[in-house]
């Protein structure tokens, strides 16, 4: 664990009272605002007209954005996201790209007005750009911000920002990674915002100053000048705005939408039940050549119309695998957004009044200064969001229309590989960097109704889209030898995890070996989790066949589709690695599917079968792990009962007790829990046979639990957890001891915390 270095609290996060910041404001700055009477007198036509007016204005500067850069991270996979906030930075609209992004755009203009209001100030025309991920704006130097304060009659109005991932800011390892570093030192230098643009006059020293940084500076400067053109364009269509509908009406409805987020969240709220739910989560290593686990816990409480999550108990800050408290609240909207405001307007501004974060500085998504952060948003921040959901999931499913929203894990995590070196196709050879963004193409998590979307891109990137292969060959001295969904790859349940995928590439066009930068987490500990007995979906795996047969095989016009054509020498990577591929050598990586959603056992035969039809899950995984015999394509009636039954019988046979189960309760009286459980009166049941489990106190339920080896979870268990990590890991299931209905799976540590003091309570404890 890094100290902090005396000096460095100037730029931390913190939560921030809107209303002490606009009294801290110097008298120098203006702000433009509007009283409570004026936002009460909007009426509803106008008031709908603007809010769309406002939302089209995020998009035209995404597509603005897009049609400026020349890096395929922004114009193919949609990594950068928009938000209009108000004087304060308060977001009133943000855009539906990538969503972890909210957290921290607000937290960079706060600190902007705090601590630049008077020197160098905060005028018309200026615009600020800041990576410093401790202030805000982004989750790592990777997500560069660009923001601009918009005046009227000189009082500062709004703000409008663009934000993107950049390919390369300098520092040790390329794309700014490295996988070895111990502390930001060893990564990009985290820029405090600067004053880029002053009087609507780009300040070429600050821009030659920030390009100079990069291996791609002519993809840097495309981008800085692509955000400066979005801003021009929304800071432009705000003025329409003004001068159509007047500056007081426009800034009510911003105030209203907000507003209106906030009050559309908390009845949701109240109609649930109080509570509290919590989760564990891992990153496997924090750093090249590390071998341990690293913890990131949290507890989630409902008290009527508020939410608490607290990060209490959490490892400290290790490694790579940190985030800033921006990154932590990033990883919370992550969650939030879809789960609960899918049917909300995303002023983000209003929805996070909703909650508050408690946590430990020091730890892993709270880590001081100076920490490495590079893997922050990919790694701590993102699974920090899937803890938050698996929480928000577990409030959601008792209610029958809220649990609409409930979603098992998605594919967990993002693979990164980051290939560099140089291209020597064309006349003269030239260095080349990408980011591989295939794993844009995650699996969706299962939900109660419906199987998980399988390649249906990322939880938190809604308008995600993977690169296009001939374009990633045209930009690049690669082939691709393939690029295919897997099967077995969604977790398996009542409802499928939707499937992950998998590419493979070798060098063509380069006679040099290129560098090959790897960082990535769940190879040893399932990061996308099921829910309700649901399993998790596949663990990543990624390989290199070194003196491989690849050259020969394309020579003869063969194009190899598997691993074991190619030949060569397997050599695993490890989750974080610097390595290379030399020409002849074969890279492939899969990535992760979604967590499947209640017992595989209980799954519809006929939908097993058109799966082993369609080739999403294979006809061994149909038997294993479904129960379901498959002959000819169609489902063998009288083999799959048998099969079950044994299933059962080897559930009963295998696990240890748990307590004593208190006899049967009456479930017509029940009411829902989850997929598997019903609260009847004081006691916990199972909804499939009755059998009492216990009561709503706080003793332990009375289960069946079994720990096996990971690949006991199915064939989606496609790495050796001993190959990445020292500590022991398990594949462990919580069943009914009437029925032998699984009512959790997952594989996790050995010392994961027992299930059995909470499961399918108001206070619930899952992994």
């Amino acid at each position: 664990m890094s100290m902090p270095i005396p000096g460095s609290e100037v730029f931390s996060s913190r939560p921030v009272d809107p209303a002490e910041l606009a009294r801290s404001l110097p008298a120098s700055l203006p702000v433009h605002s509007v009283t409570d009477e004026q936002i009460d007198a909007l009426d509803p036509l106008t008031y709908e007209v603007i809010r769309h007016r406002l939302w089209s204005v995020t998009d035209e500067m995404g597509e603005a954005l897009k049609r400026m850069s020349g890096s395929p991270i922004v114009t193919d996979a949609n990594d950068f996201d928009f938000a209009i906030s108000d004087e304060l930075g308060q977001e009133v609209q943000v855009g539906l790209y990538n969503t972890m992004l909210v957290g921290a755009v607000d937290l960079a203009i706060y600190w902007t007005l705090r601590h630049r209001a008077s020197n160098p100030g905060i005028e018309s025309g200026d615009m600020f750009l800041c990576n410093d991920p401790w202030v805000g704006g982004g989750l790592h130097q990777n997500d560069v911000i660009v923001y601009q304060p918009v005046f009227h009659d000189g009082k500062l109005f709004a703000w409008t920002s663009a934000i993107a991932h950049q390919p390369d800011l300098g520092g040790v390892g390329i794309g700014s990674f490295s996988p070895a570093a111990e502390d930001v030192f060893s990564e990009s230098l985290p820029t405090p915002p600067i004053k880029v643009v002053r009087g609507g006059t780009l300040q070429r020293d600050v821009a030659d100053a920030w390009v100079r940084r990069s291996r791609v500076p002519m993809l840097i400067g495309l981008d800085l000048r692509a955000k400066i053109g979005a801003n021009n364009v929304g800071a432009e269509r705000l003025h329409a705005l003004i001068e159509h509908y007047g500056a007081d009406t426009v800034k009510a409805v911003m105030k209203r939408m907000m507003s209106d987020a906030e009050s559309r969240l908390r009845g949701k709220l109240t109609a649930l039940p109080d509570g509290s739910w919590s989760a564990t989560g891992y990153q496997d290593q924090s750093h090249e050549g590390d071998r341990n686990l690293h913890k990131i816990t949290v507890t989630t409480t409902k008290s009527g119309d508020h939410l608490t999550f607290d990060f209490t108990g959490t490892d400290p800050q290790a490694g790579v695998v940190n985030c800033t408290y921006a990154g932590m609240r990033g990883g919370v909207m992550l969650a939030l957004l879809p789960i609960l405001a899918g049917d909300i307007p995303w002023s983000a501004g209003g929805l996070m009044r909703c909650f508050d974060l408690v946590t430990e500085e020091g730890t892993l998504n709270n880590a001081t200064f100076p920490a490495a952060v590079g893997r922050g948003p990919i790694g701590p921040a993102w699974l920090t969001g899937n803890l938050i959901a698996d929480c928000l999931s577990q409030m959601l499913d008792r209610d029958l229309e809220l649990g609409k929203n409930v979603q098992a894990t998605c594919c967990g995590t993002w693979d990164t590989a980051v290939i560099a070196g140089l291209d020597e196709r064309g006349e003269q050879p030239a260095p080349f960097l990408s980011i591989m963004m295939e794993p844009m193409a995650g699996g969706y998590g299962a939900r109660p109704q419906a199987d998980g979307v399988d390649t249906g891109g990322l939880f938190c990137i809604p308008m995600g889209r993977v690169p296009d292969v001939e374009m990633t060959e045209f930009l690049y001295p690669v082939l691709t030898l393939w690029r295919r969904e897997v099967p077995d790859s969604g977790g398996p349940g009542r409802h499928r995890g939707g499937l992950g995928a998998s590419m493979a590439i070798t060098p063509h066009g380069t006679s040099l070996p290129m560098g090959l930068v790897l960082a990535s987490a769940g190879k040893a500990v399932a990061q996308n989790s099921g829910l309700s007995g649901g399993l998790p979906g596949n663990t990543g795996l990624d390989v290199v066949a070194r003196e491989s047969r690849v050259k020969e095989l394309l020579a003869a016009g063969t194009l190899p589709g598997e691993l074991s054509e190619v030949d060569g020498t397997i050599e695993p990577a490890q989750n974080y690695a610097s390595s290379y591929l030399a020409p002849g050598e074969v890279f492939a990586m899969t990535w992760q599917g979604g967590g499947g959603y209640g017992d595989p056992l209980a799954r519809e035969p006929e939908a097993v079968a058109r799966d082993v039809r369609e080739e999403k899950i294979t006809a061994d995984a149909a038997r294993s792990v479904y129960g379901v015999v498959v002959r000819a394509d169609a489902v063998d009636s009288g083999g799959t009962d048998a099969e079950r039954s044994r299933q059962r019988e080897a559930r009963k046979s295998r696990s240890r007790l748990l307590g004593e189960s208190g006899g049967r309760a009456d479930l017509s009286a029940g009411h829902r829990i989850d997929d598997n459980l019903v609260q009847a009166g004081d006691h916990i049941a199972c909804r499939h046979c009755g059998e009492i489990l216990g009561d709503t106190g706080e003793n332990p339920l009375a289960l069946a639990v079994y720990d096996g080896a990971p690949t006991e979870a199915g064939p989606q268990i496609l790495a050796t957890a001993s190959d990445y990590i020292d500590a022991p890991v398990v594949f462990r299931q919580y069943s009914c001891p009437s029925c032998w209905t699984a009512l959790w799976s997952g594989v996790v540590p050995a010392d994961h915390p027992d299930l059995a003091t909470g499961l399918g309570r108001l206070t619930v404890t899952t992994g």
